[in-house]
């Protein structure tokens, strides 16, 4: 496995996480905006994210507001137990 390598595009406000240099022959939209790149055995080889400053803002937004809203519980094997 390659090191993997994060790159910053301004002009067009793109991240792209390189996990692999293997062939792209595939992709998902995870999200609006969020593309996840798989090889030919479908495995994830990369992740774009477009409009990424709105993307890395609301994502961390997301998580300060829940943790003010004290709406993340803490892990539970019990529910892992559960399938949960």
């Amino acid at each position: 496995m390659n090191k993997p390598k994060l790159s910053y595009f301004t002009n067009e406000d793109i991240l792209h996480l390189v996990i692999s240099e293997e062939l792209e022959t595939n992709s998902v939209e995870l999200s609006p905006n969020v593309t996840a790149e798989l090889n030919e055995n479908g495995e994830l080889i990369g992740i774009e994210i477009l409009e990424a400053s709105s993307f890395i803002r609301d994502s961390i937004l997301e998580v300060a507001q829940a943790k003010m809203l004290n709406l993340f519980k803490p892990y539970s094997k019990t529910l892992e137990a559960d399938g949960l």
